[in-house]
């Protein structure tokens, strides 16, 4: 059973992005943030009991690819979210505002960590990492340094300086070329299996995993995907469809299907659950995602992501089990215990950090949108909120009066999708 997801394609005086949210698409941000810790969990031997290792690893065996999930739903995001008249230096502004001044309290207590410890610093890599240009050096040390799942903020600045330059083109795109995007993207992904051994053995890792240009190809889809939706072209299952779509993907990757397959297979699993989870928000369809427990979880997840290693390593090392993990039933417990304590960990972060730099930093998005035409149909836009206000978890999605179609456009809280993942071997 499918649907057709039709969004009113609003004419230039029109803000895009300019009502409500996709409270759903914050929701699925921590249940890709919760996949990535759970494959850190086993990867970074929390768990000494072998037989507890192996539930762990077995359940979150593909936990890191959620790191596709972040960089397709980031392009989606901010596609949504784009306001016509909106200039590039102001969308560098909000998406600097956004991820740097989380980065740089974590860089800073990484950076002391190291110091503690008595571990050695490499003062050009440390810079690469202060400054988000990791990602591009191919040298072991560099792109994992610091707090080393900050690579991926790394990629995401790339995509932030792409994007504006590359949207005039995707708005004239026909919806042919969109779906070809949509379509030869995981195809590509699938492709850089046998593509990596055309890269010198000592750089394969990094190319296939870590090179922004190729992590791109995520984002990339996303954008498209986005694209044919405001545009009413896109046709996709609904939600409980692509969620019964995503699992059968996730459970028959794990099980059945060859590794070098699982990456193009879930991005696909990855987009389906993207649309469908913005068409439910859009047609006021019930989705559990967008409860006030999952918004808030979600909201929340880019702060988690950032300090969920820094964390485990850091008491970890301090406690003495560092590479050995906790013997007996203690590491389950302690599994627990590190998602709770990051979780309020992240929660101190989002609320003394990110919130106040984003309303301190981040441009106000009314004054980025042209005043309407002399003469303009429908009533006046109403003004939007201030970057980095959001509106009450859970509200409702109200019709923009003057829509073509009766709907709403809409805006993701927080629009930027956590990134994630420190290791992803499935690609």
């Amino acid at each position: 059973m499918t649907s057709t997801t039709v969004v009113d394609r609003p004419p230039s005086t029109t803000r895009r992005g300019d009502a409500s949210r996709l409270p759903s698409l914050t929701g699925l941000r921590w249940i890709a943030a919760l996949l990535v810790f759970g494959f850190h969990a086993g990867t970074m031997r929390i768990i000494a009991e072998p037989g507890h290792q192996a539930v762990v690893g077995e359940i979150f065996t593909l936990g890191l690819s959620g790191v596709q999930f972040f960089f397709i739903l980031s392009g989606f995001v901010l596609v949504w979210s784009a306001r016509v008249g909106d200039s590039r230096r102001r969308f560098w502004r909000r998406r600097l505002a956004k991820i740097y001044p989380n980065h740089l309290v974590m860089w800073a207590l990484a950076m002391l960590a190291a110091l503690w410890f008595a571990d050695p610093i490499n003062p050009v890599a440390a810079l690469e990492n202060l400054f988000l240009l990791q990602a591009w050096d191919p040298r072991p040390g560099y792109f994992y340094s610091v707090n080393n799942v900050s690579w991926s903020l790394s990629c995401e600045l790339f995509f932030y300086l792409c994007l504006p330059l590359a949207l005039p083109l995707v708005r004239r795109a026909r919806p042919w070329m969109l779906w070809a995007v949509v379509i030869a993207m995981p195809l590509l992904i699938l492709a850089l299996w046998p593509g990596q051994l055309l890269v010198p053995e000592q750089s394969r890792w990094w190319f296939a995993q870590i090179f922004p240009l190729v992590r791109s190809l995520e984002f990339w889809m996303g954008v498209a995907a986005a694209e044919l939706m405001l545009r009413g072209r896109w046709r996709g299952p609904r939600l409980p469809l692509a969620t019964v779509i995503f699992v059968a993907t996730w459970v028959a990757a794990s099980q059945w299907i060859r590794a070098e397959l699982w990456a193009a297979l879930l991005s696909v699993a990855y987009v389906l659950v993207i649309a469908a989870a913005a068409d439910a928000d859009v047609h006021g369809r019930r989705s559990p995602l967008r409860s006030r427990l999952m918004v808030w979880l979600g909201e929340v997840s880019f702060a988690f992501y950032l300090v969920h290693v820094f964390a485990i390593m850091t008491i970890l090392r301090l406690t003495g089990d560092w590479g050995t993990g906790l013997p007996g039933w203690w590491g389950v417990p302690a599994v627990i215990g590190f998602l709770l304590l990051t979780l309020a960990l992240a929660a101190l972060l989002h609320r003394y950090v990110e919130q106040p730099m984003m309303r301190r930093l981040a441009p106000s998005r009314a004054a980025s949108a042209p005043p309407p035409a002399a003469g303009a149909a429908g009533p006046p836009t109403q003004p939007p909120a201030e970057a980095g206000a959001e509106p009450p978890a859970g509200s409702p999605v109200q019709p923009r009066t003057g829509s073509p179609a009766g709907l709403p456009r809409q805006r993701v809280a927080g629009d930027e999708p956590s990134t994630a993942g420190r290791r992803d071997p499935h690609r």
